[in-house]
């Protein structure tokens, strides 16, 4: 019998995606231009499917689709500007041998998304996430003072000729 050959796009896509991990450079510099919504912020991990956007009190949303999965599986946590995302893969495998005459629902581990949160914009304290009916929505909202960093005089000086 011949076998398949699948090759795993979600996977690749993962991987192409991954070489954009300073996006929040980025961000900042498309911020200074005024807002575009054509422009993605946020890397195109191709599972789980997720929604990312403001509301208008400044919160950020995040909405992850993640059927199958439970709630106990969900690990999210902060590193930095980022938001951490992962999930063990749910087992739904069937017993035994099966023979699929269609298969197009394939649940996998989800390994440590990063997602662009800055620290210095969000309060991390006040972060209410939610996870109803397959839906992780995760709600962070803006600092209500928002800390500047000091910067760092250069010094100049003269060389003569």
């Amino acid at each position: 019998m011949k076998e398949n050959f699948v090759i795993d796009l979600g996977q690749i896509l993962d991987e192409v995606f991954e070489a954009t991990r300073n996006f929040g450079e980025s961000f900042q510099e498309e911020m200074k231009r005024g807002w575009n919504e054509k422009v993605d912020f946020y890397p195109s991990y191709s599972y789980p499917p997720v929604n990312v956007y403001i509301t208008a009190d400044k919160s950020m949303v995040l909405e992850f689709a993640l059927a199958g999965f439970r709630e106990e599986d969900l690990d999210l946590r902060f590193q930095g500007d980022y938001m951490i995302f992962s999930a063990k893969s749910p087992n739904l495998e069937p017993e035994g041998e099966v023979h699929y005459f269609k298969r197009r629902l394939k649940l996998k581990a989800i390994e440590a998304q990063r997602y662009f949160v800055p620290e210095d914009k969000y309060d991390r304290e006040k972060v209410k996430a939610t996870f109803i009916n397959g839906v992780l929505r995760v709600v962070i909202p803006p600092n209500e003072i928002i800390e500047t960093k000091d910067g760092i005089k250069i010094e100049i000086v003269r060389e003569d000729a």
